[in-house]
């Protein structure tokens, strides 16, 4: 009865541990390898705002391809992102990316908005229009400054141009 009982929980611990890994894989998104043909496209962003290698690349919502190296161009000062997308989905030309966040404080991921050109992106194209992240505490720091500015002083952060004073109108 011991060793039956014994059986039992070595084989939750496995089922446990083997649990624990799956979500391990999942969550850093090494479960879902693609292993179909790809071409790769590089992007430049201003900012990434927290975006990783292997992060989603999506467009109307369905995963169509990879992130698979992130860089900084020090000519530019811009991250490049190096997507892989699936051969099999190809996007005009003049299609645009944007860093997107899945929920309010999930993971992010790469939209693509296919354009309406008729020639297609190719191995090793380039994505002329993206959009940066939008990172939330610039925004909420944006909006507390913004909201009510110090009498005196402009919105923008500079010295503010006192009303009776003689300036261009």
């Amino acid at each position: 009865m011991q060793r039956l009982t014994t059986m039992w929980v070595g084989l939750f611990l496995v089922l446990g541990i083997l649990g624990l890994l799956f979500l391990a894989l999942k969550a850093s998104n090494l479960l879902s390898m693609t292993t179909g043909q790809t071409y790769s496209v590089t992007a430049l962003f201003d900012d990434i705002g927290g975006l990783k290698p292997r992060a989603a690349v999506r467009s109307a919502g369905v995963l169509v391809g990879r992130v698979r190296e992130i860089g900084f161009d020090d000519t530019r000062y811009q991250a490049v992102v190096v997507l892989d997308l699936d051969r099999s989905v190809r996007f005009p030309k003049d299609s645009s990316a944007q860093i997107l966040t899945s929920g309010l404080l999930g993971e992010k991921y790469i939209g693509l908005q296919p354009g309406a050109e008729a020639e297609m992106l190719k191995d090793r194209d380039r994505i002329q229009m993206t959009q940066s992240a939008v990172v939330l505490e610039n925004l909420i720091s944006q909006f507390l400054y913004n909201r009510s500015p110090a009498p005196g002083s402009s919105p923008a952060g500079g010295l503010a141009e006192p009303a009776n004073a003689p300036g261009l109108k």
